[in-house]
This record gives C-alpha cells, structure tokens and sequence, in this order.
C-alpha cells in the first residue's frame, strides 16, 4: 500500500495553489516514486518537469503535470515536518538519563529517538544499531550530512554490554560505509567510570582517527546521573583526579591531530575542566565550536562573545557626544557609531546605563563561576547596575546534576523564594523546552513571575544578548 502524506496548508501564490490542491488533500508519488519522508520529497521536488499524484479528500485520485525552475518550491505543507513516524532507540543503555527520570512528566520526555533523519536536522546523535542497509543508501544518495553518531567505545563487545544491544558491535561497521562515501561525520563518547574510560578511551580515541577528516570532531562528556537509578547498572561520578586523566588523554591526541590534519579533533566538554579545576582552553582549540550544543565550548563562546560586547559598547559610550550628530572619523572619513562598534540607539542607552537597574541571574552549578565573573565585570564597569546570580542546585533530579538545561522551575521558586532578585529575573534559554516558555517539570514562565512578583527575560546562548538582558534594551546590530 503506497504512503499518504496528509496536506496541511498551501502556501500562498505557489505551485500548488495555482493547480487547485488544497488542505485535506494526499501527496501520493511524485514521478511514479513513493514518498517515505521529508527526504524522498525534497530530492524527487528538485527535478524541474513533475508528476504530481494527489488523493483529494474526496477520496478521487488526480494528476498534475508541473514544468518549474528546479530551485522552486511546490509550496505544499505538511502535518507531519518529518512525513513519517519518529523512530525510536531500541537499545537499553547503561548510561541513558530517560531511563533515570522521574515517573509522572509529559510523555514526549520519555522518547528515545534513534534517527538518522533528526541527526541530519536537528543534530540528535545515533546509534547506527537503528540504521538498515537502505538508510545507508539513502544517507549517501541525499547527502544527509553531518550525521553525528554516539560511538561510545570502538570494542564491540563492550558497545554491546553498553548499549545492551548483541548488534552493536557490528553496527560499527556502518561508520567504514560512512567513511568509504565520503559523509562527514561528528562523534561521541559519553564516559562512564570503570566502564568505557581509561585504556578504552584510548582505544576508542585511536581507532577512530582513522576517520579524519571525514569524521570531523569527536566529544567526550561525562555520564549524567541523576537520584532516579534504582534497580539500573552501578555507575559512579568522575571525580577530580578521573577529570585530570581524561582530559590528559584528549590533550594528547589533540596535539597529534594539530600537526597531522591541522584541527584538534577530540574535545573535552566543558564539565570536565570545572571538574578537574583547569582553564577553559581558547577559543581557537575548539575548531569553530564543531559541538557546542553537546556542551563543547558553550561557556568558552559565551565567554567570548560577552566581553567583545563589552568592548564594542565602551567603544560605543566614548565615541559619544550628545549632539545632533554622532561620527566617528576613521582615515579622514565619517562614520556613524553603529557602522563602527554596531550598537545602536547609543543616546538611550548611556541614559539607561547612568541611571542603572538591579536584576538576577539563575544557572546552573557547573556555570556558576563564569556568570558571576561576568556580572562582576559588567558591575564593575557599570556600578550603578547590581547582578545578583544565583547557582540553583537541582533538587528534583538530584544534586550531581549541574547544568543549567535541566533546571526545572519548581527549584527555581524553592531556592528563590526569599531572594533579592531586583527587577527582573534572567533566565538562560536552555531551561525551557525550545520555542516554549515550559520547563521541564511543565512550570511556565508565567508561574515563576507569579510565584516570585517579579518579571522574567530570557537571555539566549550569546554573551552580547546576555548584556541586552542586564540593560533590559536591545542595541547590537
């Protein structure tokens, strides 16, 4: 039976309009091929002369010949952005943290995807263990790069004691395919004491740099645990001494891939230098922040683009003059202030920043110091502003839990509850589920302001937004 793909909405003035689809209407095939997902739909859509199969919802099957430039859009919407089910991980890891949550929250919190259509979109990690020799095909066929993989250690026998899974070992193998085709890939390593570390990190570090370049970078992080491990495998938190021998390791192979491919290759997430108490390395080790979204370089990028904020509104505050005209001469031509420092309303904001406000930080522990660093430094420059941060230790899934996206918000009105918190409260986007104002534990935004009296602003994962929520005015450009 061929796949329907239910129609949602007709963009206006398109293709698909002009042929008389409407919302309710089935895409069947396009040029005889049947359409699995988003994919197959993008690819046979490129082609300039169409066939267009549809199912109107009456049920009556109709054909439409399309001749369009191969760049344009049909302009067809769809109920389902992926067309086609999610699919789930079939493993049962040692180290999952969905198996570590609580019993009672939404139900889309306990899916474990195993994807390699939301690697290619949405930057999830896989497994291979989910992937058929057809979606080998298709990844190379339509290029669905990077694809980032969960590798955890390169022993099959003890990826299969891992990801509890008697396939997992030979799902390594689909990396080689990988490779052969040229998909560039990204890795991941996610450490668990006694288990995967030490001489296995190692191995696993050594087998995979078979794969530079085409496997770009590769992020080791800690295991997550949380209070919520009865009745699962017995693993421990790394400590200060287990921190220091990993990241000797990474440094290790750092220096080899630097002078052998010109990148660094392996990287350590942040959690493992607040751990094993050593700097951040600079920002020009983390090759471009290849995974900043697994926590590799977050809080160094974060670092960076706060003090070049701060610097470009210092520039912006001594080029001032309050006058009708605001230039700045550079080689014997004028040039606005924003052109130069790119901040903008410079007049409103000197009078925001002389008269000052009070406002609050939450994070999590891990980040704590280097947004109190931060505060400090802009208090410093600006007292007339105070910044209290507040460190929220994460009660609900217990304390070895120290980032700040899994802060839930019912901990964030226990802990501040008493608090001076000023006139507004920060908090970092990566608390809330993405494009909402939810928490993890389904408390709202507008409970936190209800529960606390205050008003709260999200401050996005970049220091110069981060700076435009301590003035409460956006000024960069």
């Amino acid at each position: 039976m061929m796949t329907k793909h239910l129609i949602s909405q007709i963009s206006k003035g398109s293709i698909a309009e002009g042929l008389g689809i409407i919302p309710g209407d089935f895409l069947l095939s396009i040029n005889d091929n049947e359409i699995i997902d988003v994919f197959d739909y993008r690819y046979l859509t490129q082609d300039s002369e169409l066939k267009i199969c549809i199912l109107t919802s009456s049920g009556e099957e109709k054909e439409f010949f399309v001749k369009k430039e191969e760049d344009e859009e049909l302009g067809l919407q769809f109920e389902e952005g992926l067309m086609d089910e999610y699919r789930s991980c079939t493993n049962k890891c040692i180290f999952c943290f969905i198996d570590q949550m609580p019993k009672g929250m939404r139900k889309t919190l306990y899916f474990k995807d195993d994807d390699m259509r939301l690697s290619f979109l949405q930057g999830n990690y896989v497994t291979l263990t989910n992937l058929s020799e057809k979606d080998i095909d298709r990844i190379i066929k339509y290029r669905l790069e990077p694809i980032n993989i969960s590798f955890q250690t390169t022993n099959p026998s003890l990826r299969c004691m891992m990801l509890n899974n008697r396939f997992a070992g030979d799902a390594l193998k689909k990396a080689d395919t990988l490779f052969n085709a040229g998909i560039t890939m990204n890795g991941q390593i996610v450490l668990c004491k006694g288990v995967n570390d030490k001489e296995e990190l190692e191995r696993s570090i050594s087998d995979l740099y078979k794969y530079v370049p085409v496997l770009e970078s590769l992020s080791v992080v800690p295991v997550g645990l949380s209070k919520y491990r009865e009745g699962l495998y017995p693993l421990e938190p790394f400590n200060k001494e287990d921190a220091k021998a990993v990241l000797d390791t990474i440094h290790k192979w750092q220096e080899k891939a630097y002078k052998e491919h010109n990148t660094h290759f392996v990287h350590a997430s942040d959690e493992w230098y607040i751990l094993a108490d050593e700097e951040l390395p600079e920002e020009d080790k983390y090759d471009g922040y290849l995974q900043i979204e697994n926590g590799v370089g977050m809080l160094r990028s974060f670092i960076e683009e706060f003090v070049e904020g701060l610097s470009l509104l210092n520039e912006a505050l001594n080029a001032y003059k309050p006058s009708f005209f605001n230039k700045i001469n550079i080689k014997g031509y004028d040039r606005s202030i924003e052109e130069v420092t790119g901040v903008s309303n410079i007049s409103n904001i000197e009078k925001i920043l002389k008269q000052g406000r009070s406002v609050s930080v939450v994070t999590g522990k891990i980040a704590y110091k280097y947004i109190k660093e931060m505060a400090d430094k802009f208090t410093d420059r600006f007292p007339q502003f105070s910044i209290n941060v507040y460190a929220i230790r994460n009660d609900f899934f217990g304390e070895k839990i120290t980032v700040s996206g899994l802060i839930t918000g019912q901990d964030i009105i226990k802990q501040l509850n008493d608090k001076l918190l000023g006139e507004a409260l920060l908090i970092p986007e990566n608390m809330l589920r993405a494009k909402t104002d939810v928490f993890l534990d389904d408390v709202t935004l507008t409970d936190i302001e209800k529960s606390l009296h205050i008003s709260t602003s999200i401050v996005k994962s970049n220091g110069r937004n981060f700076i435009e929520n301590i003035i409460g005015e956006r000024f960069y450009v």
